[in-house]
């Protein structure tokens, strides 16, 4: 999955998130569903590696995971879904960074960027050989392939809310890097000019942005480009609407979620 938008502690429902994967079009997967007993889950599954690229748990804790246009590419020795698919047997957003660390220092993955939350906490990791992770403040973010940003809530003194961002430009690609960090600061600010009182109001206009050609974030190429798209609301109640297709062309379906 290549781009990660999502708003934490700006509704009564603590996150509401909208998501677009990118993948091998040869690649199978199968769409979200129930899984496991302790804790369950509700994930989509990598069909060729057994792992998830996002999901939630019974417990309340979510998990994403985006690629990574690292400066130094490494190969990994095992698929970077299983990590999340792992994190998500965690109680809490606590536990599953202590797990995601622990794994990192006994194993080898390719690089990425995680989001991990549940309703006190959310952080995002950057691995690339080298790990940094950030504890983020209550506001609204975007993940892609070369980093992040977002907008978060000040200090009490503060004049303003505070714009934080994570990118860098990939020696392979960097003009191509430049670009994806553009389009996702102007994601960014479209989705912090959205009037909504609620997730499921934000979510709207949020689904519509990530089938929109002019942010760059619904992908289409030879043989690879956005397979599917999701709408994740947490909080009291809990929300799943799931494109299996790229959101330009394919619909919405609100699912029964656990």
């Amino acid at each position: 999955m290549c781009t990660l938008t999502f708003a934490w502690q700006r509704f009564d429902e603590h996150l509401a998130v909208a998501a677009n994967r990118d993948e091998s079009h040869a690649r199978p997967a199968s769409g979200p569903a129930v899984r496991g007993d302790d804790p369950q889950v509700f994930t989509p599954r990598d069909e060729e590696a057994g792992g998830t690229w996002i999901g939630y748990n019974e417990a309340g804790v979510f998990a994403a995971i985006t690629n990574r246009w690292s400066r130094d590419v490494t190969d990994g020795d095992r698929s970077r879904g299983l990590l999340v698919r792992e994190a998500l047997t965690c109680r809490d957003a606590t536990a599953a960074a202590e797990f995601v660390r622990k794994e990192l220092a006994a194993r080898t993955y390719e690089p990425f960027q995680l989001v991990v939350a549940d309703r006190r906490r959310a952080l995002v990791f950057e691995h690339d050989g080298t790990l940094s992770v950030t504890d983020l403040a209550p506001g609204v973010y975007v993940v892609g392939n070369t980093g992040w940003c977002g907008e978060r809530a000040g200090p009490g003194d503060a004049s303003e809310r505070q714009r934080t961002e994570s990118f860098f430009v990939p020696g392979h690609r960097p003009e191509r890097g430049r670009r994806h960090a553009a389009n996702e600061r102007r994601l960014l600010d479209t989705l912090l000019g959205v009037s909504a009182d609620t997730a499921a109001t934000w979510l709207d206009t949020a689904g519509e942005l990530l089938g929109d050609h002019d942010y760059g974030v619904c992908v289409h190429g030879d043989g690879f480009g956005t397979k599917s798209a999701s709408l994740v609301r947490l909080g009291d109640e809990r929300a799943w609407a799931f494109a299996d297709g790229p959101p330009c062309e394919t619909a919405f379906e609100w699912l029964d979620a656990l």
